[in-house]
């Protein structure tokens, strides 16, 4: 199967990049838009790179990269009253929402913005820089992973 890439989107105070290399590896839950649970249930498979993206702030920017190391299972914080977005019309047996997991790869050492990536002139079609796209979970082109990977430094992330 080809490897596939995409971008996932996250507000640095819900959830940032730090987050996620102190957590080693993370559950990507809580999405609640049908075309991106979709993604997670059906496209997003293990072995599949991702840029994470800090969006919801005043500096937008690609922050690193990470690696998808399950593919699509029932989001259970669905199912939680508690958590942060909880359902009721989705249980364990009607799973509705899904997730995957992703662990961290590397970090820009200058974080990508977004006036940046829209500067660039070999990247007019990525999704995230179109008008209006809110996708938290979006696909990347394998050329656009390219580019922009030769845009920035990236370090290992330890």
């Amino acid at each position: 199967m080809t490897q596939r890439y995409w971008l996932f989107k996250s507000e640095p105070e819900a959830y940032s990049f730090d987050d996620l290399v102190n957590d080693k590896v993370a559950e990507w839950d809580g999405v609640r838009n049908y075309q991106a649970r979709n993604l997670l249930r059906d496209d997003i498979q293990k072995g599949d790179c991702v840029f994470f993206y800090h969006s919801g702030t005043k500096n937008m920017a690609l922050i690193g990269t990470a690696m998808v190391v399950r593919s699509g299972y029932p989001d259970h914080t669905a199912w939680d009253p508690n958590s942060d977005h909880p359902d009721p019309k989705s249980n364990p047996g009607n799973p509705i929402w899904y997730m995957v997991d992703i662990k961290p790869l590397e970090r820009f050492t200058t974080p990508l913005t977004l006036a940046v990536l829209k500067a660039n002139p070999q990247l007019p079609g990525m999704a995230l820089l179109q008008r209006g796209s809110r996708l938290s979970v979006q696909p990347v082109s394998p050329n656009e992973w390219k580019v922009i990977r030769e845009m920035g430094d990236l370090e290992p992330v330890k």
